[in-house]
This record gives C-alpha cells, sequence and structure tokens, in this order.
C-alpha cells in the first residue's frame, strides 16, 4: 500500500542520514560547557531543590 512505501522510503531515508553524519568529519557547531546549575542538578529534583539556594564549587 500507499502507506507501507511511504514508511520504507521514511526508514531508508533515516538510515542514510545516519550513515553520512557517522560517517562524515564535520566540526561541531554548537559546543557547550555542562558547568551550568541546569547540569548539575538531579533528575527528578530533589525535594528541597527550590526552597535552598544551590551552592557551586570551582575546580
Amino acid at each position: 500500500s500507499i502507506g507501507s512505501m511511504i514508511s520504507l522510503f521514511s526508514v531508508i531515508l533515516f538510515m542514510i542520514i545516519i550513515w553520512e553524519s557517522f560517517i562524515s568529519k564535520r566540526m561541531l557547531i554548537f559546543n557547550t560547557n555542562f558547568a551550568m546549575i541546569e547540569w548539575i542538578q538531579n533528575f527528578p529534583p530533589l525535594e528541597h531543590s527550590y526552597s535552598e539556594i544551590p551552592s557551586i564549587l570551582s575546580k
């Protein structure tokens, strides 16, 4: 059917995009520093996360 053909084409295109991303040696566009407070906190946040100011220690 048409739906299965569209699904097959989409999966093949997705696999080509994934393969191309693995074999290409492109430079990163977005590089972030994970020392921000959003990345330090636990997930899900602990019960006292919003009632106390967290302390950040620099190394």
